[in-house]
């Protein structure tokens, strides 16, 4: 026991445990940079998932312009190329530190209420979302479909519609940009279930989380579960606030990085160019 303790403590030092510390100013820059009132570049692709028709939307939405270019039977090149690049480099880290929409959420479960963990399997569902709903529902059927993904999103109706209601109100305007029933009942769910799952949108539905999930295994700055220095304290069962653990999360595509595990001191951050066996 004295020789864990000891260990535990010499590890409160490490990189990985300092930069975890920076987390949240880290998002809170970059949701700085997102919705910018001084920015208005929808023409160029953002690597985070921030419906850019929110009115402090500084880029494109990478989802929006996928599915968008899927109805019109066009590979887009520089969305593909822009997630490409930000995955190789960062794969979740991505979704952990600079995505607005998982910002929020993140915001939402500091709020005391009781947590539900979700199984680590339930994460693959991202796939079916970004295979039917952003790349066949748009090819076959266009963007009229209700089955569209920008007329489901949460993002949109939370950073979009919502406003747009609420200036059209205020305003005084006679035809009120209602989002559609079934828009707003999404909406609704989302709004429910961050009270008691963390990060639900993440962890079951979000098509760019999918994506960038693939390039945990290759990405450039990565994290690492080395066995030679688990020291059995198992602290790694029940540190994922996500659900798994750690251990076994660490690398997967479930994993967004957020460093919460890294109060085990058999995970570090590292990059490709490391070794793997320190």
């Amino acid at each position: 026991m004295v020789a864990m303790a000891a260990k535990t403590e010499k590890y409160k030092g490490t990189l990985t445990s300092r930069v975890a510390g920076w987390r949240v100013w880290v998002q809170t820059g970059f949701l700085l940079i997102w919705a910018s009132p001084f920015l208005r570049l929808h023409n160029m692709c953002s690597p985070v998932f921030h419906c850019h028709a929110c009115p402090l939307a500084a880029f494109a939405c990478p989802i929006g312009v996928i599915a968008h270019f899927s109805a019109l039977h066009v590979f887009p090149y520089v969305a593909i190329g822009t997630l490409a690049i930000f995955g190789a480099l960062f794969g979740g880290f991505m979704c952990g530190w600079v995505c607005p929409f998982g910002f929020l959420q993140d915001l939402f479960a500091k709020i005391p209420t009781p947590k539900f963990t979700l199984p680590m399997w339930a994460g693959y569902s991202r796939y079916a979302v970004l295979v039917g709903l952003v790349l066949v529902v748009p090819y076959w059927l266009g963007e009229d479909s209700g089955w569209f993904i920008c007329r489901l999103c949460p993002a949109g109706a939370l950073e979009s519609a919502v406003p747009n209601v609420a200036a059209a109100i205020a305003t005084g305007t006679h035809e009120i940009p209602w989002p559609s029933a079934i828009k707003t009942t999404i909406l609704g769910l989302f709004l429910v279930a961050v009270f008691f799952i963390r990060r639900p949108w993440c962890t079951l539905f979000c098509p760019l989380g999918a994506i960038y999930g693939l390039f945990n295994h290759v990405s450039f700055f990565l994290l690492r579960f080395h066995d030679r220095k688990c020291i059995d304290c198992k602290n790694c069962r029940s540190l994922c606030q996500y659900g798994g653990r750690t251990d076994v999360r660490v690398g997967t595509s479930t994993c967004n990085r957020c460093l919460v595990g890294e109060k085990c001191q058999a995970v570090t951050l590292g990059t490709a160019l490391d070794r793997t066996d320190e």
